[in-house]
C-alpha cells in the first residue's frame, strides 16, 4: 500500500519529532528509486513536476519545485506567478530563494514557501563564497536574525546550508521554520542531498556535506566499455562478410524467387539496371 503524502499541517505536527529525508532529483529514474527507497521528499526541477507522469511515478512524494533566482521577469510577480502554477500543477511547497518581500508576498497567498539560509549559492559572494556560513558568533546571529525575518514573513521553513550543527540546532529550538539541513547537522527537521552525490556519478566538484552510498560513475564506465565492444564487433562482423547470417534474415521458397528473378528486365553490359 502506498504511504499518504504529508501535508503541510503534517510536517509542522511531526517538527522535533521526525527527521523527514529529501533528495533532489533529477531524472525519472532517481524519482522512482526514491519513491520505492521510502525518501520523504523531494527537490524536483518544475518541467519534472509539469508533466501527469510525476503523480504516476512518485504519488507519495512531498515535491518542491526550485526556480533559480535570476530566472523570473520580476522578483515579486515573476515568483508569484510561477509559485501559483507550481501549486496547480500539484507542488506541495515551492523553494525561493529571493528576497523575504518576495517570500511575503507568496505567503500571503497561501504558497507554501521554503527559503535559504546559511551557504545560499545564488548570493555567496557576499559571504566569501562557497564555503561554511555561521563560524563566528556574529555569523550565526546573521542567519538566526534571517530566519527570524522569514518566519515573519509566513514562509513554511528554510534550507539551511553549510552552517555548525550547533547553529542549526539552536535555531530549531526557538523557530516554527521547517528546517532543511544541508551539511548543517542533524539539529534541523530534515536531512537532505542531490542524487548525483549519493549515487556517485557527479563529475564535479562533490561537497564536503555530501555523501557517496554508491559508485554509478564507475558503473555507468563499465557499461559504456560493454557498448563499445558490441558496436566494435558488429562493425567486425559486417565488414568480414559474417553478418547477417541465415537466422536474422527472412527466408522465401527458392522457386519464388527463381520466379521473382525472370520477371526483373536484363540488366545492362555495365551491370546497372
Amino acid at each position: 500500500m502506498t504511504k499518504k503524502r504529508p501535508t503541510i499541517a503534517d510536517v509542522r505536527a511531526n517538527k522535533g519529532k521526525v527527521q523527514y529525508t529529501m533528495m533532489r532529483t533529477e531524472s525519472w529514474e532517481e524519482l522512482a528509486a526514491a519513491e520505492a527507497a521510502g525518501i520523504d521528499m523531494v527537490s524536483v526541477p518544475p518541467e519534472m513536476l509539469a508533466l501527469p507522469r510525476f503523480r504516476d511515478v512518485a504519488p507519495s512524494l512531498f515535491a518542491i519545485p526550485g526556480r533559480p533566482l535570476y530566472d523570473n521577469d520580476g522578483p515579486t510577480d515573476g515568483f508569484l506567478r510561477w509559485g501559483f502554477e507550481m501549486m496547480r500543477l500539484g507542488a506541495d511547497a515551492v523553494y525561493c530563494a529571493a528576497s523575504v518581500a518576495t517570500v511575503a508576498r507568496m505567503a500571503q497567498e497561501g504558497i507554501p514557501v521554503i527559503g535559504h539560509v546559511g551557504l545560499i549559492p545564488h548570493t555567496c559572494t557576499w559571504t566569501g563564497g562557497f564555503k561554511a556560513v555561521g563560524k563566528t558568533a556574529d555569523s550565526a546571529m546573521k542567519v538566526w536574525e534571517l530566519c527570524q525575518r522569514y518566519e515573519e514573513a509566513g514562509a513554511f521553513g528554510v534550507e539551511i546550508e553549510v552552517v555548525p550543527p550547533e547553529v542549526t540546532a539552536e535555531i530549531a529550538k526557538r523557530t516554527s521554520l521547517f528546517l532543511v539541513s544541508m551539511g548543517g547537522g542533524k539539529g534541523g527537521d530534515c536531512q537532505y542531498l542531490f542524487a548525483c552525490d549519493v549515487l556517485g556519478y557527479n563529475s564535479g566538484h562533490v561537497p564536503r556535506h555530501s555523501k557517496k552510498y554508491a559508485d554509478l560513475a564507475t558503473e555507468f564506465a563499465r557499461i559504456q566499455n560493454i557498448r563499445i565492444d558490441a558496436f566494435k564487433s558488429f562493425v567486425s562482423e559486417v565488414q568480414s562478410g559474417a553478418w547477417p547470417t541465415a537466422e536474422y534474415i527472412v527466408a522465401a521458397p527458392k522457386a519464388e524467387m527463381e520466379a521473382f528473378a525472370k520477371k526483373l528486365p536484363g540488366l545492362k553490359p555495365d551491370g546497372n539496371a
